[in-house]
């Protein structure tokens, strides 16, 4: 009895480190964030954007000409709400909430509220992340009793540092193509508009 009970002391303690070891596999162990890689997103991950800013009228063009704007001061307000699925550490899409209004001459304000879907690709270094996009949508223009509906096109590139894993904070740069095409050919617009927004990024 006392040479079983030795045999079997002696295998618990060979097999103890074998138990430490899956111990220190448990997945629920949380990883440190300054060892942050940049393929940290994987398919599946999701952020929503909150970007407010102003707008710049940069070029209006009548039938390729181009045409005074009027509008001023030259800067207006604007603000986006957005949301990305990502495919993988770099492809992403999804779809966009935008606003936009402009100050005019005679002391009137243009309102543009904004609906689209939007792709893109984002390079990683480190904690610095450099979304590119491409948007397409429905946009609304609205001025005194005036009203016209029509599409918009949107490019953007913005810069965020990844505080922490939940946000990310940085810089947008937008240039949307607005154009208004009525049945009357010679009042063709097409506005060329300049976004610069300070934006918040939620990562889940």
């Amino acid at each position: 009895m006392h040479r079983a009970g030795a045999i079997i002391l002696l295998l618990l303690v060979g097999l103890s480190p074998l138990f430490a070891q899956e111990d220190s596999d448990d997945p629920s162990v949380e990883i440190d964030w300054d060892d942050y890689v940049s393929d940290l997103y994987t398919r599946g991950d999701q952020t929503f954007i909150l970007s407010l800013g102003v707008a710049l009228p940069v070029v209006f063009l009548n039938n390729g000409d181009v045409i005074d704007h009027k509008f001023t001061p030259p800067v207006g307000g604007t603000g986006s709400l957005s949301y990305n699925y990502y495919f993988s550490s770099n492809l992403f899409a999804g779809a966009e909430i935008r606003g936009m209004f402009l100050f005019t001459i005679s002391g009137g304000t243009m309102f543009s509220p904004q609906v689209g879907v939007r792709a893109g690709y984002q390079f990683n270094v480190w904690r610095l992340e450099f979304p590119l996009a491409l948007s397409l949508g429905l946009a609304w223009h609205t001025y005194l009793s005036q009203a016209y509906c029509g599409l918009y096109i949107m490019g953007s590139a913005a810069a965020f540092f990844r505080v922490n894993p939940e946000w990310s904070f940085g810089l947008t740069i937008n240039w949307g193509w607005l154009p208004e095409w009525p049945e009357n050919k010679a009042e063709n617009i097409d506005g060329n508009i300049l976004d610069i927004m300070i934006s918040a990024r939620y990562h889940f």
